[in-house]
């Protein structure tokens, strides 16, 4: 198959952890790039936390694209144009601040480039460390929060997400798409919107049929991208879940997986 795409969520995929791109994945990436693959960074992370990894990669020179805010915005990484954005209401941001309140975890959301915050916690400053945004904390949340909102976040320790996640499930699952996307992050957004859909509507633009395209990812919202694309490849240190929906398991964040695809399916340098 002569794969034309190559998607990668960010954390604990793309990156190591300590949240950097090994030297031999760049160069593996720079190489496929100038033989025509188009690389798309999908996270659920905000565009803004993402510009500096586009700028090492070259991805506007080469004409890559962001999946952010886990497909709620598709970017263009050489003009910024934005070739979607679908957002949650603000009568969804405070019914979501109430549920909050009422369960007692920590919720933030998002303008372009801070996080807003009812209370300012540990869980957020791993947002502000991952994302390199500052915080801003509300006094009255309701009030200060944008009009429309890419989404919303609910924090806390993982044991109580899993909890908080089981009892809103059919409060707000004909309303709002949930997904867990780090065990401390329960995320709300659109209904529209997941990694699968936006990827499906890139791909559709830019004229590359689904089975050219390889999604790389590790964590429950990769799923649907890894099931959407015409080859959907695990890290070796995925959970069990994304290791069950992908065709291929390659090694792990810290040992170059995302470098052995694009050797074996891009740049053929791995028959094996």
């Amino acid at each position: 198959m002569n794969y034309r795409m190559l998607v990668l969520d960010l954390d604990d995929t793309l990156l190591k952890d300590d949240r950097t791109v090994s030297e031999l994945t760049r160069r593996r990436l720079l190489e496929a790039q100038q033989q025509g693959m188009i690389v798309v960074l999908a996270s659920g992370r905000p565009t803004y936390a993402m510009q500096h990894l586009a700028k090492e990669l070259c991805l506007a020179e080469y004409g890559g694209y962001f999946i952010s805010f886990n497909g709620a915005r598709i970017t263009s990484c050489a003009d910024q144009h934005i070739l979607l954005s679908v957002d949650i209401s603000h009568a969804q941001m405070c019914k979501l601040f109430d549920l909050a309140q009422e369960h007692g975890v920590y919720i933030q959301t998002y303008t372009e480039d801070h996080i807003l915050v009812s209370k300012d916690n540990e869980y957020t400053q791993i947002e502000k460390e991952i994302t390199g945004m500052d915080v801003i904390e509300c006094a009255d949340f309701k009030a200060e929060i944008p009009k429309t909102a890419v989404k919303a976040m609910m924090l806390e320790h993982p044991d109580r997400l899993k909890e908080v996640e089981k009892a809103l499930r059919p409060v707000v699952e004909n309303e709002l798409y949930m997904t867990i996307t780090k065990p401390f992050f329960l995320e709300f957004m659109n209904p529209a919107v997941d990694k699968g859909k936006s990827l499906v509507t890139l791909a559709q633009h830019l004229n590359v049929p689904m089975e050219q395209v390889i999604a790389v990812g590790d964590s429950y919202n990769d799923i649907s991208m890894i099931k959407a694309a015409g080859l959907g490849v695990a890290m070796g240190n995925a959970v069990e879940a994304v290791k069950q929906a992908a065709d291929y398991e390659t090694a792990d964040n810290e040992h170059d997986g995302v470098a052995r695809v694009v050797e074996r399916f891009f740049l053929q340098k791995d028959k094996s």
